[in-house]
């Protein structure tokens, strides 16, 4: 049903780089640099580059006559397997292109989708890619059936093909249909599930691709999650504990990449994958300060969690591979341009422990300094207490103890007020009134992991 001929790999072929500049190309000495690096990451081996400047690109061909016969000449002389454009192409002008051409033409979407399917790995995200890769081939499925085009009568919609033509259709618009509802409970599930954790911190790491958030995660967590220098090694979301100097663990998400022009259908088939992001406390924005083209890809990824609802969030950005900046001069303007972002490695680790320091800082402006008052031998609420906040001091009379504590203004409601007394410490914090002795909410036993974490801390069945 899919043109997997076409779309399913462009793997050891040789690739003709073509771009129609429409206006100020992303790195004007460079503009195809980072097709360059797609093609190369889908395995393709990169033979010649060909650019046009347009003000409208040419309805039938994109590019104008003249440069479509000089590219004719390019793929004849370096025997090129697929030409591969940095725009997104109509089915009507790929098809022109490759009768012009003879050979495979692909758009900037194409070899996005198929580097996704290659790196998807767990069910999820290859769903996600199916649908993706089905939405976009689903008006060009015409094309497959042009062998059959001497059999077809009237003015194109009756005869043998356009049967098979409307049989491929009504398939793969049942198969995007069921996708849909599938990746559909799949998101609620993964609500549920992030829901669940909402007495824990999380922070994610958000940011373009190949700018280093793998790397980082490993930096800060230990972990070994796979960090390659590719675009897209990461699709799937990974979540580690990280443990903040004085504060319990927090939940650090690494997700998917983002890109310029990013297909909106991957986008939208990617929502339950970025689930974390949208329920995130504190979004880190990792950039490349390393890379020419930071402004650009930050703004990229700004515009991206825009697209997602996620903008106002609260986001702090790290600039990584500060290490990999020679120039003073250079360093000092990035910073300038952005005096509120840290600067940091995550290869060699300057700059990490700023970065905990500052993020403990955003984290903390959700917290409240409080005084839990409660019975010394009600040890589950004690080490919840110091699991979930900072514990200050704790302050033994009679048979009460007064514990000084921080702790996320969110999980106030989880102490049950009929065991404890919550009131503020000192004379000038005061508890929102959202947060002020509420009940605990009933806990949801179907969704949770690690229930021992995440329990109120209730003794009623202890």
């Amino acid at each position: 049903m899919i043109e997997r001929s076409r779309t399913n790999s462009v793997q050891s072929e040789r690739a003709v780089l073509v771009g129609v500049l429409l206006d100020t190309p992303a790195d004007p000495q460079h503009p195809l640099a980072e097709l360059g690096g797609l093609a190369e990451t889908a395995g393709a081996q990169v033979v010649a580059e060909l650019t046009q400047r347009r003000d409208r690109p040419d309805q039938t061909t994109y590019l104008g006559k003249g440069k479509v016969q000089e590219l004719v000449g390019l793929v004849a002389r370096h025997e090129a397997d697929v030409v591969i454009f940095d725009n997104d192409l109509s089915p009507a002008q790929t098809r022109n292109l490759e009768e012009a051409l003879k050979t495979k033409v692909l758009d900037r979407s194409e070899v996005i989708l198929d580097i996704f399917a290659a790196r998807a790995r767990t069910y999820e995200a290859r769903l996600a890619v199916e649908l993706a890769q089905l939405e976009y081939s689903l008006p060009r499925l015409k094309r497959m059936w042009t062998h059959l085009s001497r059999l077809k009568m009237g003015i194109g919609m009756r005869g043998p093909g356009e049967k098979q033509l409307e049989v491929d259709r009504r398939l793969v618009e049942k198969r995007v249909h069921d996708l849909k509802q599938e990746l559909l409970e799949i998101h609620g599930r993964k609500e549920r599930q992030v829901a669940a954790r909402h007495d824990r911190l999380t922070v994610s790491l958000v940011g373009y691709t190949n700018a280093g958030k793998s790397t980082l995660l490993n930096s800060l967590t230990g972990a070994d999650v796979l960090a390659e220098d590719k675009l897209f090694a990461t699709l799937d979301t990974r979540t580690r504990r990280w443990r903040l100097p004085g504060w319990g663990p927090v939940l650090l998400s690494d997700t998917v990449g983002f890109i310029r022009d990013l297909p909106h259908r991957l986008i939208a088939s990617f929502r339950a994958t970025l689930e974390e992001t949208r329920q995130a406390d504190l979004l880190l924005h990792v950039a490349d300060a390393s890379s020419p083209l930071v402004d650009k890809q930050i703004g990229a990824v700004r515009g991206v969690l825009a697209e997602l609802g996620v903008e106002e969030k609260d986001t702090l950005l790290a600039l990584n591979k500060i290490d990999a900046l020679a120039d003073r001069v250079t360093r000092d303007a990035l910073l300038a341009r952005y005096p509120h972002a840290v600067a940091v490695s995550a290869r060699t680790g300057a700059g990490l422990e700023e970065l905990k320091r500052v993020v403990s800082d955003c984290l903390g402006r959700g917290f409240r300094d409080v005084d839990v008052e409660t019975d010394p031998g009600n040890g589950r609420l004690l080490a919840w207490l110091g699991a979930h906040g900072e514990v200050l001091s704790r302050h033994f009379a009679d048979d009460r103890v007064t514990v000084h504590c921080r702790i996320p203004a969110a999980l106030l409601g989880r102490i049950p007020p009929a065991e404890a007394v919550v009131r503020p410490h000192g004379p000038t914090d005061r508890l929102p009134e959202s947060h002020a002795f509420p009940v605990a909410p009933p806990h949801d036993t179907h969704d949770a992991h690690d229930t021992h974490d995440h329990a109120p801390p209730s003794t009623a069945n202890a």
